[in-house]
């Protein structure tokens, strides 16, 4: 395995993250308001809207904190309009979009993440660095995607078979079936 420079890291990092955001924005596409709502258990917590406001709070608390060099998913602002309006929905990914692109500038930065520990409020401030925390929101968003993948074909509404699977799982996938009965193709190659 080749070691990657953190630049190029980060950029790589970017790109996992705007394909899983791209692929939410074809849910939001395809979803209408009404099942967007659309309450799965009893006190209507489980919602798409719902599932999808939270992916993009904890997007906008890593742009919010990289100016600060201070990263606090719990600070994240709940705007109940999120999970409401698909549309909404949609101008927040968009803006979210914009902001990743600009990322890679703070690609060497030293960040803090603020952890929260306990009920009262107490934090551990801990050292991490936007690599590390991009490669967090893929896996959160990815499992949250998941999750809307199931609660989506429960109103009948189709995904391609990639949404909700993790990008290394996409990787995995792409190399299976790149092997035939005799080999991997570079397998192939060398032995010719």
């Amino acid at each position: 395995m080749k070691e990657t420079h953190l630049p190029a890291c980060v950029d790589s990092l970017i790109e996992e993250n705007r394909c899983s955001l791209h692929q939410l924005e074809t849910l939001l596409v395809e979803i209408t308001p009404l099942a967007y709502r659309h309450g799965f258990d009893a006190e209507a917590h489980q919602t798409l809207g719902r599932h999808v406001r939270h992916i993009l709070d904890h997007y906008q608390a890593l742009l919010d904190g990289i100016g600060v060099a201070c990263i606090d998913y719990e600070a994240r602002v709940r705007e109940p309009g999120l999970e409401r309006d698909p549309a909404l929905a949609r101008e927040r990914l968009g803006q979210i979009h914009e902001g990743l692109t600009r990322l890679v500038e703070h690609a060497c930065v030293p960040l803090q993440l603020k952890y929260p520990v306990d009920e009262e409020g107490a934090t551990l401030t801990l050292t991490t660095s936007l690599a590390r925390e991009l490669a967090f929101l893929t896996s959160h968003t990815v499992h949250h995607m998941a999750l809307l993948r199931v609660l989506a074909q429960q109103l009948g509404v189709r995904l391609s078979a990639d949404f909700g699977v993790h990008p290394s799982t996409l990787r995995h996938w792409r190399r299976q079936t790149m092997e035939t009965p005799l080999g991997t193709i570079s397998e192939q190659r060398q032995r010719a």
